[in-house]
């Protein structure tokens, strides 16, 4: 049996259109990623019953989107902020409230973001303040450095690289969380779970660089211990 992989898409609501009352978005190639390494993945809107959907998914993957409001971190609003509709921060508490804490969670770019502020984390709210540059925003591969040891390093080794496209990152690491990876000026690249049995999340986009065997097999082996959770196992 092939497992079911939840996505969090991103939603536009639009309430004063009659005809369709707003949208929600999902690129393509997050799709293309699950169903290259097995999975069959399925579309979580925000007016979902999370507790329903908890009873079918297997695996969950939070993709990226925009930044979240920096109220969930008690900071005020930078002003290069572009923010998420609040509907998808939302959707997202509640069903990381609702979901098994055994269903193996990957985490790209807003999701590294997100999970970091659920667990009581803060961000890095514009990189250019803390580095005076932004060379992460640039959709070039950079190099990354994975701490040896960690699930990120059984995937990738304790090398990688990977397409950045974002001026936030995580900042004070939330609780039951470890950083797992950084870049070469100290940016927080990836953090994984210490209390989960497989929930790891990264900052850059693997899912646009599916033409490359490490980004593939990030989604390989989530996609791995989605199965094994379907078939009653713990994710190792």
């Amino acid at each position: 049996m092939k497992p079911i992989i939840g996505i969090t898409p991103e939603p536009k609501p639009e309430p004063e259109n009659a005809r369709t009352r707003g949208r929600i978005y999902l690129n393509w190639n997050y799709a293309d990623a699950v169903v290259q390494a097995g999975g069959v993945p399925v579309i979580i809107p925000p007016q979902a019953d999370v507790r329903e959907v908890a009873k079918f998914l297997h695996g969950w993957l939070i993709p990226g989107g925009y930044d979240i409001d920096p109220k969930q971190f008690g900071q005020a609003p930078h002003s290069a902020n572009e923010l998420q509709d609040p509907s998808r921060y939302e959707l997202e508490s509640r069903l990381f409230n609702a979901l098994d804490p055994n269903v193996p969670v990957l985490g790209i770019c807003y999701g590294c973001q997100v999970l970091n502020v659920l667990r009581g984390g803060d961000l890095v709210q514009h990189i250019p303040d803390e580095l005076g540059h932004n060379g992460h925003d640039s959709g070039d591969f950079e190099p990354i450095e994975v701490e040896a040891g960690t699930k990120l390093a059984a995937i990738t080794g304790t090398k990688t690289r990977g397409r950045s496209y974002h001026h936030q990152a995580v900042g004070q690491v939330g609780k039951g969380l470890k950083v797992s990876a950084t870049s070469e000026d100290g940016i927080i690249e990836a953090i994984e779970a210490t209390d989960r049995p497989w929930m790891v999340a990264v900052q850059w986009h693997p899912e646009r660089s599916l033409e490359d065997a490490e980004s593939r097999k990030l989604f390989q082996e989530f996609v791995e211990q989605a199965r094994r959770f379907a078939a009653g196992m713990v994710a190792k």
